[in-house]
C-alpha cells in the first residue's frame, strides 16, 4: 500500500494534534500584533475550546487505533 497501511491513522493523529494545540494556544496566548480594522482582538473562547476538545478526541482515538493495531 502507498505510504503504509496506517496512513489514515497517522494523518488523523497529526490533524487532531494540530487542531488541539492551535485552538488551545489561540485562547491562552492571543496574537500580540495589531489587528486590522474589523478583526477580532481575541479568539472566541467557547468555540476554540470546543474545537480543541474535538482535536483531542481525534488525536486520542488515532493513537489508540495505532497502538491496538
Amino acid at each position: 500500500m502507498f505510504l503504509g497501511e496506517d496512513l489514515l491513522q497517522w494523518l488523523l493523529l497529526a490533524l487532531g494534534g494540530a487542531l488541539f494545540a492551535g485552538n488551545l494556544l489561540a485562547v491562552v496566548k492571543p496574537p500580540s500584533a495589531p489587528r486590522e480594522e474589523g478583526g477580532l482582538e481575541r479568539a472566541p473562547v467557547a468555540r476554540s475550546l470546543a474545537f480543541a476538545a474535538l482535536g483531542l478526541v481525534a488525536a486520542v482515538w488515532a493513537l489508540a487505533t495505532l497502538i491496538a493495531g
